[in-house]
């Protein structure tokens, strides 16, 4: 059972709401605190992170929306992140898996296009018409349902800051202390609830960590508008 830094104790999770839930508890001086609702927006990574993110948005009284961002695996070893993309051609390379497997240009380039279809797609299928939020001077919650090495966050990261939002939280229910430390050297607020130092993956802390689908995204994100 691990030490939370924000008080009290936890060592898992039932499934990604139960996360949310417990991790909602440590984002309640993020709330609006009189000002309007307009100013705080929650985003969740799809797909597992809008599951959790629809439990934050709940407790902090806003709506849940997605931002998409897509993984660059390293061919053969898709789970482990040479990179990230997000919406607005923003492309994050983890400089020292590409250089320490010798990862050739190309490859990065190759990976990076087929993604971009698949994070268009996804923005089109859980999103349709609607335009996404806008951030600019407002209040962004980043939730994720855990991190590992963090380069999907630290590109969407990077995607929000270029709107110059007033406040940027990257919110998780669970990460190894050295990822959290590397994000808050790098300026960014991060909660996170459990830090394990024995870190073997994010599915480990959940009982039920199935994949979520893209209808459970939509559904979700119908509900929250």
């Amino acid at each position: 059972m691990a030490q939370s830094p924000y008080g009290g104790l936890v060592d898992g999770f039932a499934d990604r709401a139960h996360a949310g839930r417990v991790l909602a508890a440590h984002l309640t001086d993020v709330g609006i605190d009189g000002n309007d609702a307009a100013d705080l927006v929650v985003l969740g990574l799809p797909r597992g992170g809008v599951v959790v993110a629809a439990e934050v948005a709940a407790r902090l009284g806003v709506p849940a929306d997605a931002f998409v961002v897509r993984k660059l695996g390293v061919p053969g070893h898709e789970e482990l992140a040479m990179g990230a993309i997000a919406a607005g051609g923003v492309r994050v390379v983890n400089e020292d898996i590409v250089a320490d497997l010798r990862i050739p240009p190309e490859t990065v380039d190759a990976v990076t296009e087929r993604e971009e279809a698949e994070l268009a797609r996804r923005e089109q299928s859980y999103r349709g018409g609607r335009e996404p939020p806008k951030l600019t001077g407002r209040t962004v919650v980043l939730v994720d349902d855990g991190l590992a090495t963090g380069a999907t966050m630290r590109a969407a990261v990077e995607a929000v800051r270029a709107q110059s939002p007033v406040r940027l939280v990257v919110a998780v229910p669970v990460a190894p202390p050295d990822t959290v430390a590397r994000f808050s050297a790098e300026g960014v607020e991060v909660r996170c609830p459990l830090t394990p130092r024995l870190f073997g993956g994010v599915g480990q802390f959940y009982q039920d960590f199935s994949q979520t689908t893209d209808d459970e995204v939509r559904a979700i994100l119908s509900t929250t508008e």
